[in-house]
């Protein structure tokens, strides 16, 4: 796709009514500090068109971004921050829950995990439910430059066993650095807003 124009267009707190969108939307989620940020960054070519902070927990909305008046790409508040409180935590939960459960144009669900650490307890919590949901997450490993290339396949084979993920799961490695994946990325988007079926892809 070529971005013609991208704006953040709405930001729904724990109170808010989500938006009757008209386009397909497809939701980025993923822990604290995993680098959604910086992914929606890459995927847009701006710099900072999504907020990057070396706080966790910073995104505590679910944002709208707005691609060519063709397509919603939702940032979901990061996960499993240690330092706020549990009523807050609970608050996210239910923000991100009631986005999957009432979405009407809902697409695809990626799931960000950092490449270096197995899943937390977290991810997998964070996995399963999207799959309880209804969807069939795409994995997304982050931080790809942040180990050997040697490294690689026993990192993505540790996510697949930790996330226990189900046959023909996508997972793609990616690097905000040099934008490996970005391509992978943005065809599996292209073939939601086409209405193709990519959850039975091998």
């Amino acid at each position: 796709m070529v971005i013609k124009q991208v704006s953040l267009e709405t930001v729904c707190g724990i109170t808010s009514t989500f938006p009757e969108n008209q386009h397909p939307e497809i939701a980025f989620a993923g822990k604290s500090n995993v680098g959604k940020s910086s992914l929606i960054n890459a995927l847009m070519n701006r710099k900072s068109l999504a907020r990057i902070s070396a706080q966790p927990g910073k995104t505590q909305t679910v944002n709208f971004y707005n691609i060519n008046d063709e397509l919603y790409l939702t940032d979901l508040p990061g996960y499993g921050y240690a330092k706020v409180s549990r009523e807050e935590k609970e608050k996210w939960g239910e923000l991100i829950e009631r986005y999957l459960h009432t979405s009407k144009q809902l697409k695809a669900v990626f799931l960000l995990i950092d490449i270096r650490h197995d899943p937390s307890k977290n991810d997998k919590e964070m996995y399963d439910w999207v799959v309880y949901q209804g969807y069939k997450p795409i994995i997304i490993a982050t931080k790809l430059d942040k180990i050997k290339r040697s490294q690689i396949q026993k990192q993505l084979k540790a996510i697949r066993v930790g996330l226990n993920v189900e046959p023909g799961t996508l997972l793609i490695p990616f690097s905000a650095v040099t934008k490996q994946g970005r391509e992978e990325i943005w065809e599996l988007m292209d073939k939601v807003i086409a209405g193709e079926d990519i959850t039975n892809e091998q």
